[in-house]
């Protein structure tokens, strides 16, 4: 018979540290996502929009993309199909690499960032950052940073 290793169950601090970081996620995305609603855009939306919007020729390789957003490709070429639908993105066939395809920004998405950062922005900080002092914002910044280094490492282990 196997000797199963004990469980280390959380202790009532981690358990409080713990649903209260699940409690904060939630609920800030769902705030941040209820204020981009009237602007028609989703945070998934967003997200892609600032990519590209950063990126170098405003186009990202959709593979690329899907990493940058954590969406599997299968997600990301449907939410790229509505966004093109909506008029903010288009694909581009890749010259180098035949099977190769990029999402490229539009000038309506490129419009649409500049309308809608602002507000995004405010947002954020109404939401999140106006919350914290400085010090605040620099111990929750250097707590979180471990745990997303972390995550990241074990991205493409998963």
């Amino acid at each position: 018979m196997e000797t199963e290793t004990a469980t280390r169950w959380l202790t009532d601090a981690e358990q409080c540290a713990w649903r209260t970081h699940l409690d904060v996620s939630r609920l800030l995305t769902h705030q941040l996502e209820k204020d981009l609603q009237p602007f028609g855009l989703t945070m998934n939306d967003y997200e892609i929009l600032v990519n590209l919007s950063e990126s170098d020729d405003q186009r990202m390789r959709m593979s690329d993309l899907a990493a940058a957003t954590l969406q599997s490709k299968s997600r990301l070429s449907h939410q790229i199909t509505r966004m093109e639908n909506a008029g903010m993105v288009r694909r581009q066939h890749c010259v180098s690499d035949r099977r190769g395809l990029f999402a490229v920004l539009t000038d309506l998405g490129a419009e649409t960032m500049k309308k809608v950062a602002p507000h995004h922005v405010e947002s954020v900080r109404r939401h999140f950052m106006d919350l914290l002092s400085p010090e605040e914002l620099a111990a929750l910044h250097a707590a979180l940073t471990p745990i997303a280094d972390h995550l990241r490492g074990r991205r493409g282990k998963l």
